[in-house]
């Protein structure tokens, strides 16, 4: 069943606000909405930022290194090959972990070779098959103007593509050999209630930023007050000429006379404010974001002293790990529907998806081991290459150590 176009752009819509705030929060734009209880009326349009929700998406898309397909039957990898892969891996894994979906789309160059391009959640969207992940007809945006209208927009159906152009009144159709629409989901996390994924980016790590946010804002006037703290002067005379507030303030020595009838005026200062409690705020919102997303509270910037080992740092990112190993499973489905359908237009063939079934997507170590680490899988290997002959060959050693 398809829903046709029109709907198509409708769901498109509804959908880019929730992005959009994504986006901002990755790249530091989000402005936090100031609760006007602590700051002067003056100094409310003040913002600051905090990289937090970058280094959640960074720390996991750093990790998730593609290296191939293997049992490679049908030879996609060499179709990967031959769209820059250095940029469209991490392209996708990224985008899929900012809003929970992209799109990988394929076309054909001039010489009817599979071309892949990344197309990000905003501009990009469909209906989806539960039981394949493929989807059942898709629209994505091509491209738009200066003010962000769309200029060519592309609807995808089963073995055809047809192509909008703004201000042409014809329809552009392509058609080839799969039975599925050229449009490849990429997701982050889907489960039966939301099959098109979990944003990295989630609502509690949205919130524990805003709040960290005006935690920094509230240090920062709070550190006015605490490098000039406020003084006062008791029993002036009120006919003595004004001092002047700022030289007063700034001033080594400061003199003050006796008046007529020889009193002295009594200088003071209010208590000064500590930063302590801004401190221990901002780190207890730390260690909230650190729990939300499997980080520990060095990588946010607050060093517990002595450098980790290899084997520390494993252990302290063992939630990362874990997520890092779910999105390899969900982003090498993704990818290998991709390299399935580039198969069918390379080869004008429509194939069948179970055909793909020997092919698995290899991925990098999630953690490279350094030289301890090592040494200990090659101690394990040893003894288990006694008990199972020729078990562990070369491809085996390679997942475990990367190299």
């Amino acid at each position: 069943m398809t829903y046709g176009i029109d709907y198509l752009r409708a769901k498109l819509a509804s959908k880019q606000t929730r992005i959009r705030t994504r986006y901002s929060h990755y790249e530091m734009k989000h402005i936090a909405a100031d609760l006007g209880i602590s700051t002067p009326p003056q100094l409310r349009s003040w913002t600051n930022t905090l990289g937090w929700c970058a280094k959640a998406v960074d720390s996991l898309a750093d990790r998730l290194v593609f290296r191939e397909f293997a049992e490679d039957n049908f030879n996609i990898n060499q179709i990967f090959q031959m769209n820059n892969p250095d940029m469209l891996f991490p392209s996708a894994v990224l985008g899929a972990l900012i809003a929970s979906c992209d799109f990988i789309y394929i076309s054909n160059d001039e010489d009817g070779y599979p071309r892949l391009q990344v197309i990000d959640g905003m501009n990009a969207t469909g209906t989806m098959d539960p039981i394949t992940g493929m989807l059942t007809e898709g629209y994505a945006v091509l491209d738009r103007d200066n003010y962000g209208q769309p200029l060519l927009e592309a609807y995808f159906l089963p073995g055809r593509t047809e192509y909008y152009q703004k201000g042409s009144n014809g329809v552009q159709i392509y058609q080839y050999e799969a039975p599925y629409p050229l449009l490849v989901p990429i997701i982050h996390r889907p489960d039966a209630v939301r099959p098109f994924g979990h944003s990295r980016i989630s609502r509690a790590c949205m919130n524990i930023v805003d709040s960290a946010m005006r935690t920094v804002k509230r240090s920062e006037l709070s550190a006015e007050f605490y490098s000039i703290p406020q003084k006062y002067v008791l029993g002036t005379d009120p006919e003595a000429e004004p001092m002047d507030k700022w030289s007063a303030a700034m001033s080594m020595m400061l003199e003050i006379t006796k008046d007529s009838d020889g009193d002295t005026p009594k200088v003071g200062q209010f208590t000064q404010q500590s930063m302590t409690p801004h401190v221990e705020q901002l780190k207890m919102f730390a260690g909230l974001f650190a729990g939300e997303t499997g980080l520990t509270l060095e990588d946010l910037g607050f060093s517990s002293g002595n450098p980790a080992s290899s084997e520390a740092i494993k252990a302290s990112h063992e939630n990362l790990r874990l997520q890092a190993r779910a999105a390899q499973r969900s982003f090498g489905s993704g990818l290998l529907n991709a390299g399935y359908l580039a198969a069918c237009v390379r080869d004008n063939k429509a194939y069948k998806r179970n055909q793909f079934y020997l092919t698995v997507p290899k991925w990098e170590p999630v953690f490279e081991p350094d030289a301890s680490a090592m040494s200990g899988i090659g101690d394990a290997a040893l003894k288990l290459q006694q008990s199972f002959p020729d078990y562990f060959t070369e491809e085996k050693l390679r997942d475990l150590m990367g190299i």
